[in-house]
């Protein structure tokens, strides 16, 4: 008796947790289909907020610097990143764990300290590359570099992990069987720490979409993003379009999450 009330209450709590978690996403998608602007009552069932979403320009804009910049960022902060967590993972003593507490300061700095950093970093930088001849100015290159920047510690921190699960002497025997450095990092290390890569490469590209502080402080005259363009809206009012737009994306990651679940089951024979 007692332990299925114990089965019961541990249930019940992650019910009550998952509740929590997606009432505002399932309330945001319900209000995308609201025919009134307002999120206060609802006005009848329509698709009007996802057609006019297509023909906002500073939205569409804005997605496609959201995307390009997550896309390239992500990329480029996971091979540095596994390049690095690999490079961490063989040192030893004192050096290691100073560069892992180097490696988790950007962690955990709040966003406004990096964004501000980075930024000043940036201005300090211009006026040497413009006497040299560089149009140096603060755009789109600016929020590229940044994003990759605070990415590269989130990626070694989803890399370490598998790296720690392999065998002490897995290169070391590679090696012994006359396997080049290259081939045991292409086709043994690699390999081994797969999952910890895509996850890093997830993890950047979602941070990357998801940041406003430091696209904030790092942007230019003409580029923008999402977080960017909703802040934007805020002042005046919150477009219905919007919830389209995030109905889309929540909607477009569901089914990656699931088509990536159901390759991983496929592979496992589950």
């Amino acid at each position: 008796m007692i332990r299925k009330l114990e089965s019961f209450i541990k249930r019940f709590y992650l019910i009550l947790i998952f509740i929590f978690l997606y009432t505002p996403i399932v309330t945001l998608m319900v209000f995308s289909f609201n025919d009134s602007k307002s999120m206060g009552k609802w006005s009848g069932f329509t698709l009007r907020w996802y057609s006019q979403l297509f023909q906002n320009a500073r939205i569409m804009e804005a997605l496609k610097y959201t995307i390009i910049i997550a896309v390239i960022s992500s990329v480029v902060a996971t091979i540095i990143g596994t390049l690095a967590a690999i490079g961490i993972h063989r040192m030893k003593g004192l050096p290691k764990k100073t560069l892992l507490n180097i490696n988790n300061l950007p962690v955990l700095n709040p966003d406004i300290v990096t964004g501000i950093s980075i930024m000043s970093l940036f201005i300090f930088i211009f006026p040497l590359l413009n006497k040299i001849g560089i149009n140096a100015q603060f755009g789109f290159t600016t929020m590229l570099l940044a994003h990759i920047t605070f990415n590269i510690p989130y990626v070694v921190l989803s890399v370490l992990p598998k790296l720690r699960q392999l065998p002490s002497n897995i290169t070391e025997a590679a090696l012994d069987l006359g396997a080049t450095p290259g081939y045991a990092m292409r086709k043994i290390i690699l390999p081994q720490i797969k999952p910890g890569i895509f996850a890093g490469l997830l993890m950047a590209f979602t941070m990357s979409i998801d940041d406003f502080v430091i696209s904030f402080f790092t942007t230019g005259p003409g580029v923008t993003n999402l977080s960017i363009e909703i802040y934007s809206m805020a002042r005046k009012g919150i477009n219905p379009s919007i919830n389209a737009l995030s109905t889309l994306m929540f909607i477009t990651v569901l089914t990656l999450l699931l088509i990536v679940n159901r390759k991983e089951f496929t592979s496992r024979g589950e």
